[in-house]
């Protein structure tokens, strides 16, 4: 199997919402931001399928002296002979690498977050500097448009966490901050256990409805000149909002499930963007 193909497979097993904004794209544009796509995979599917957090550390180790080699000539990994050759196009820098490992380590060390701060710093390294590589292999042409793709990483991750709750309660996780948990009243073992209750509702009412702002605040910062190479996160924008309106609509029922858009419902989706641009 060439490296093309294995983040090809990657990509496209993962059944992620980013995927269907790669197919619209030019193919030198879409094989980057596959195997950038393919790279977080990898890192992330350490910790969430290493159950030996030993043995993940070593492993994101690994990954980290794998990029710094592969930056210096010497790739080894499939991932990073796909990746490598689109770097310098894509201004692709070892640090945003090694950001998005830092950020999976930090899911090592840390089940819990005092406070939405701390959490911005998480979905920084895990989000935002994804969004930052993103735009640029998208065709960033506008310095301010950085700005913007942080911001919309942002909302996704947060979008992920609200969605993801019981998932990640299960691994004895718990992102939702933990003054907030404190501000509706929703004890951390109800969480863990995954028991629903009025505050509980009141509190992920309360995570959606910043998560939803951030979309608006995110695409205000895109600059107009940049708005139609950017369409890719405009896609998946339009996705996501319409999972999180999905989500509230359902009465927050995430502890016991993880909802989901169809396929065709998310293709259909990001066709309406490619088509007229904008963002539901």
């Amino acid at each position: 199997m060439t490296p093309e193909n294995y983040v090809q497979q990657k990509a496209a097993a993962s059944g992620s919402s980013f995927y269907y904004a790669f197919l619209f794209l030019p193919p030198e544009k879409r094989a980057a931001i596959t195997a950038f796509y393919a790279f977080c995979r990898e890192i992330d599917d350490v910790v969430d399928e290493v159950t030996d957090p030993g043995v993940a550390h070593t492993k994101l180790g690994w990954w980290q002296g794998e990029v710094s080699k592969s930056f210096s000539g010497n790739p080894t990994h499939p991932v990073m002979k796909a990746l490598m050759p689109m770097t310098a196009t894509y201004g692709i820098e070892a640090r945003h690498l090694q950001a998005v490992i830092e950020g999976c380590q930090m899911d090592l060390t840390q089940n819990r977050y005092l406070d939405f701060p701390a959490l911005q710093r998480y979905c920084h390294l895990v989000a935002g500097i994804v969004g930052e590589v993103a735009a640029r292999i998208f065709g960033q042409t506008d310095d301010a448009t950085t700005a913007y793709a942080h911001k919309l990483g942002l909302a996704f991750q947060l979008t992920n966490i609200i969605r993801d709750v019981g998932e990640d309660a299960m691994r004895g996780r718990i992102y939702l901050p933990v003054n907030e948990l404190q501000q509706f009243d929703v004890k951390a073992h109800e969480v863990l256990k995954r028991q629903y209750s009025d505050r509980f509702t009141a509190l992920m009412k309360f995570q959606t409805e910043r998560a939803l702002s951030l979309y608006d605040e995110a695409l205000a910062l895109l600059p107009a000149v940049d708005r139609r190479a950017q369409k890719p996160g405009l896609m998946m924008a339009s996705i996501y909002r319409t999972l999180l309106r999905e989500i509230a609509a359902d009465n927050y029922q995430v502890l016991h499930q993880r909802v989901s858009l169809t396929p065709l419902r998310k293709f259909w989706l990001a066709w309406k963007t490619q088509a007229f641009g904008k963002v539901v």
